[in-house]
């Protein structure tokens, strides 16, 4: 009886000890899949790469210098298919790399004096949005996402009836604050930081070139500051990080476009045309959310 006893404790134990194995395995980048086979460290579903090209290349144009705040239509547009928080991690070195051709691009022309208001108020908004990180489903994130994009929308449609900016009163610089918290916050969430910013900065006074340049390096610090907060909730993961490595081509195609289009071509049917798919793309982000909830 006694030797029973202690096989059976030895067989507990081994089960114990067994079960406690796959976690080491579970924490890898590769997952096995049904096949048993492991996959590679890349996302590999073509309609992720049927959404995330245009994406990419859409933000590079906005980063270039036109379309203004459009680059907010890649993560909804990208969240289609993967969360929004892989869509933003994959996203972010690409926006990295775009930050440093816009940099050469409009290098020195950028004003201080709003980067002064905006970026220490950017860099809290980015420790809000990681410290209220955890607290957020990929549901939530749908909803501030597609809510932001429709906002966005929204806004465009309804200031394009009124006056031009240039006949409005501009806003003080300490509004700058609320803008630069908020542009912070909604970049860190879902790289969307473009719409209280632009709202700002538009009701400054600055010409075309100016509010880009200074826009160019405003993201740039946001970004690059977003490595860390990214890298310490383990967001750039190998997976997401070749991927971004693929469409990393990409940003300087993109970039340079938006420049062409920003020195030769009109915004208007452009303009137009993109805030009706981002108005699309919101609402059914926006549906997804709440059927989640």
């Amino acid at each position: 009886m006694r030797l029973r006893r202690t096989e059976l404790s030895r067989i507990l134990s081994f089960t114990i000890v067994a079960c406690r194995q796959p976690a080491p395995i579970k924490a890898r980048i590769f997952r096995v899949g049904k096949s048993g086979q492991q996959e590679q460290p890349l996302i590999t579903d073509p309609w992720f790469y049927v959404a995330a090209i245009p994406a990419v290349w859409l933000f590079g144009i906005a980063k270039g210098g036109f379309g203004g705040g459009l680059g907010v239509v890649a993560v909804p547009l990208m969240a289609l298919v993967v969360s929004p928080l892989q869509a933003a991690a994959v996203l972010l070195p690409i926006l990295c790399l775009m930050d440093l051709v816009g940099l050469w691009v409009y290098r020195g022309k950028w004003l201080w004096p709003e980067l002064r208001i905006l970026v220490p108020a950017s860099i809290i908004g980015i420790v809000a949005g990681t410290l209220l990180f955890g607290y957020m489903s990929v549901a939530v994130l749908r909803l501030i996402v597609g809510t932001v994009a429709i906002v966005f929308t929204l806004h465009f449609f309804v200031t394009s009836r009124q006056r031009p900016a240039a006949g409005l009163p501009p806003f003080p610089p300490a509004v700058g604050l609320i803008a630069g918290a908020a542009g912070g916050f909604t970049s860190f969430i879902a790289h969307s930081g473009g719409p209280p910013i632009s709202m700002y900065l538009l009701r400054r006074p600055l010409d075309r070139t100016d509010f880009v340049a200074t826009t160019v390096m405003l993201f740039a610090v946001i970004n690059y500051v977003k490595l860390a907060p990214y890298a310490w909730l383990g967001q750039l993961s190998t997976e997401n990080l070749m991927t971004s490595a693929v469409l990393s081509p990409l940003a300087p195609i993109g970039v340079y476009t938006g420049v062409w289009l920003h020195r030769k071509v009109s915004d208007a049917f452009f303009f137009r045309l993109m805030y009706v798919l981002l108005f699309v793309v919101g609402g059914k982000l926006l549906y997804d959310g709440l059927t989640a909830i």
